[in-house]
């Protein structure tokens, strides 16, 4: 099971949910080029969606992974569809997935990102100090969780650190602001997506399915935002694993046609 988190953010966003899934799958947790601990792309590689998809099929080459779930978040869910356009994954769950909508990155979205951005990056201390109080974690996540005065304040210090500490936001930001998804090739593979309930960063209009498998499975995880697994880590990790049985409903389903 592969792990992909949002711009901005790192394989932390997944620490609510991998006590769960590691019952029952490897878990790797990935931080994307230019975010957490991996260092951006080269200087000559524009770092859009696709680009980070090829370094992490290289990296999952590099292992000997064929085959592997992937459940990505955000920008997380943009790559996790672009890898599995290039090569066989097992079956995605996409949260919240960025890249549906029409044309360049809306300007609601756009706006919001670069100021929590903005604010991270020149604030980090002040904010992290000020983490400790409930309200001022629900101030600063109530854009991007639905329940964010559950975020315990180590976890929101770690998003706020990696929001202002990542070298590659700006160059993936706009990499990737004139671009959507497009599928070149089809996904073979399961597909579901899901939107909380109270996803405050995708508006309707961001959320285009048309380039997605007419199989595509949609959900929605009541009470939860755009960064749902800290919101409800047993939901999200459930729904996740049903994913994951809806690809091997499909090679059981193939092996008894054959």
């Amino acid at each position: 099971m592969v792990l992909l988190h949002g711009i901005g953010s790192s394989r932390h966003a997944w620490e609510p949910v991998i006590p769960a899934l590691a019952e029952r799958f490897d878990v790797l947790a990935v931080d994307l080029p230019g975010f957490g601990d991996s260092e951006p792309l080269p200087a000559q590689v524009e770092p859009h969606p696709a680009a980070l998809a090829a370094s992490v099929a290289s990296w999952l080459d590099g292992l000997g992974i064929t085959g592997p779930h992937i459940a990505g978040n955000s920008l997380g869910g943009w790559v996790a569809l672009e890898l599995a356009s290039r090569r066989p994954v097992a079956s995605l769950a996409l949260l919240s997935p960025a890249g549906l909508w029409r044309g360049r990155t809306p300007l609601y979205e756009r706006v919001s990102l670069r100021i929590t951005r903005w604010f991270a990056r020149h604030a980090t201390e002040l904010l992290c100090h000020l983490m400790r109080y409930r309200l001022a974690r629900i101030v600063a996540f109530a854009q991007t969780h639905g329940q964010p005065s559950r975020l315990s304040p180590d976890y929101a210090r770690t998003a706020v650190r990696s929001m202002g500490h990542c070298p590659g936001f700006e160059a993936v930001m706009h990499a990737a602001e004139h671009q959507c998804f497009v599928s070149g090739s089809a996904i073979e593979c399961p597909v579901t997506v899901v939107f909380g309930s109270r996803e405050f960063l995708l508006p309707h209009h961001s959320r285009h399915l048309d380039q997605l498998p007419d199989s595509t499975r949609v959900e929605e995880l009541p009470g939860c935002g755009h960064v749902p697994m800290a919101d409800n880590p047993n939901a999200v990790a459930a729904l996740i694993v049903k994913a994951t049985g809806h690809a091997r409903l499909t090679k059981g389903s193939r092996a008894a046609a054959q």
